[in-house]
């Protein structure tokens, strides 16, 4: 009978160190999701920025183009302005907000702040928090989605985040969490984590 109850810890303790590395590779990959957006928009390396789309569906990529940040392009104009759905109650506010350049720092910002948080596993808590806002905002201009009345990528996202975030805080077997968590900084601010 002892046999039985080892093998069984062993296999639940096994099953779980595995979760608790699927979490944290899954928090990585989300963090590379918007540290990859933050690259594309500022250089232009032809995924979403630089890229050109002819009608037969064959597309050209013109690498560090002109609508890349780097080279002075208002990079939230193109999402807002043009990219947004005319049918979200909340398409003309998006469309002025579009076309403020100002928009471009706090977006970028947040694009990078969200995927170092995320991929490096230090203040997640914010970058949790800081990424389910975009992805909110993102949403809001894409209101309502065409494949389901209520729910789409953003969306997932979203619970993903913020799920992975604090199911993971405690156990992050993979990151810089544990370090940055026995900060003197970070234990007297806890927001930090």
């Amino acid at each position: 009978m002892a046999v039985n109850s080892q093998v069984a810890e062993t296999s639940t303790t096994t099953r779980s160190a595995f979760g608790w590395r699927m979490l944290s590779v899954t928090r990585i990959a989300l963090g590379f999701y918007f540290l990859w957006a933050f690259l594309d928009k500022l250089l232009g390396l032809g995924f979403q920025t630089c890229r050109t789309v002819a009608e037969d569906g064959t597309y050209t990529i013109d690498a560090f183009c002109d609508s890349a940040w780097i080279n002075g392009h208002a990079i939230t104009e193109g999402y807002l302005v043009y990219a947004g759905n005319v049918n979200s109650p909340f398409h003309d506010f998006f469309v002025d907000l579009g076309g403020q350049r100002w928009t471009d720092w706090p977006f970028m910002i947040g694009l990078l702040g969200v995927g170092l948080a995320l991929m490096l596993g230090i203040g997640t808590k914010i970058g949790a928090i800081s990424g389910s806002l975009m992805l909110l905002f993102m949403y809001m201009t894409q209101m309502l989605p065409s494949t389901n009345p209520i729910l789409d990528e953003h969306i997932i996202y979203i619970l993903a985040i913020l799920a992975i975030v604090w199911v993971e805080l405690e156990h992050q077997p993979i990151g810089l969490g544990k370090w940055w968590r026995s900060l003197p900084l970070v234990k007297q601010n806890a927001w930090l984590v």
